[in-house]
């Protein structure tokens, strides 16, 4: 027998956080989020909860915690696609179907009590969230920016009767030993011909002052009619540029600007921290800070958080600058390799100028959709 029972209380919420990182203990390959980050989810004043409501469950069987799943309806997302949909998230279960089903029916019944339609996921509360069950992929190390799972959840999610919607892929991708003169030749003529220069700076604070407004407001242009992508809030603008100024240097950051010294393109790799997370289960002890910063100064490998290009350019070669300038810092900085992170199967235009790398397409992640 299954008991669920909502977390509603500092003994629940505890072993909510607590259960991913008992389930994986021994794995090679995940990555916890970060301790301090992960609490806020409870917190009534967090900024998503302002434009969302959330619910929370465990699962018990014979007195033994055994799984896990949060649910959010995200209403600036179902104004904007015209929904009813419950995302869910943080769903972690043993293998076991009975487990699963309970916590998939408890979401249901709170879904529909809420005048929902649809279940979707998983999927966070924005699409900078953790998002997308990995189906492909489980003997590679998780980016600290993605979740892992084990490879039995597709079958206990598929069972309950979820559905594809869409696939994400990810790529690792290695240093070109030698740049194409006519790929550089190209960019330098689109750099001249359409008055634009890739900026420099000493320092992140100096990047965030000047154009960190910029980059915010075109990452969501960018990404506006991407999948269930939302408008982001002043509030997680904040709290990304706080997390900029830790794990974010000026070599790793590449925007290109017009003559009015106006932002049209951006490419940001964030050091690979995943490693040293998992061994401080996702805390940031004294041990797990030194170990950031020095992968920070000098990476083994980067993780391709965010690129954008303004739409007016993108048919204009400006993404083979952000490209190239890749290319720069994998060399320059002796990175053995560049972990894509998620991008859309359907995204053609960026696949297409991932293969320019050398690469392996080694990942794959699934957002899952059920009518209730």
């Amino acid at each position: 027998m299954v008991a669920i029972v909502e977390c509603n209380n500092k003994k629940e919420q505890k072993n909510f956080l607590k259960f991913p990182i008992n389930l994986y203990k021994g794995s090679k390959y995940f990555v916890p989020p970060l301790h301090i980050d992960e609490k806020k989810i409870f917190s009534p004043t967090y900024h998503y909860h302002k434009t969302s409501k959330v619910i929370f469950f465990n699962a018990y069987k014979d007195g033994k915690h055994v799984g896990r799943i949060q649910g959010i309806i995200s209403y600036p997302s179902n104004e904007k696609w015209n929904q009813k949909r419950v995302r869910f998230t943080r769903f972690d279960s043993i293998n076991d179907k009975e487990v699963s089903n309970a916590l998939f029916d408890a979401l249901t019944k709170w879904a529909k009590e809420n005048g929902m339609e649809e279940i979707n996921g998983p999927l966070g509360y924005s699409d900078l969230e953790r998002e997308g069950l990995l189906i492909e992929g489980f003997n590679y190390d998780s980016t600290f920016e993605e979740q892992y799972n084990y490879d039995y959840y597709q079958e206990l999610i598929e069972s309950y009767g979820f559905k594809k919607e869409v696939d994400w892929v990810e790529r690792r991708l290695y240093p070109i030993d030698s740049i194409n003169p006519k790929i550089e030749k190209l960019v330098n003529f689109v750099l001249k011909e359409q008055n634009l220069r890739i900026c420099r700076f000493k320092n992140i604070n100096e990047l965030i002052r000047k154009y960190g407004n910029e980059l915010f407001d075109l990452i969501d242009l960018t990404y506006n009619n991407l999948y269930q992508t939302v408008p982001l809030t002043k509030e997680q603008v904040k709290e990304l540029i706080n997390m900029f100024k830790i794990i974010v240097t000026p070599f790793y950051c590449r925007l290109v600007v017009d003559k009015d010294d106006k932002l049209v393109a951006f490419g940001v790799c964030f050091p690979s921290i995943g490693k040293i997370l998992r061994h401080s289960k996702g805390k940031l002890t004294p041990t797990a800070i030194i170990r950031i910063l020095k992968a920070i100064r000098k990476p083994k490998s980067v993780d391709l958080g965010l690129i954008g290009v303004y739409p007016k350019y993108l048919n204009n070669g400006v993404a083979w600058v952000i490209l190239l300038e890749l290319s720069k810092i994998m060399n320059e900085g002796n990175i053995k390799y560049c972990e894509t992170n998620l991008t859309l199967e359907n995204n053609l235009a960026i696949q297409n100028c991932f293969r320019k790398f050398p690469n392996i397409l080694h990942k794959r992640r699934r957002a899952y959709i059920k009518k209730i």
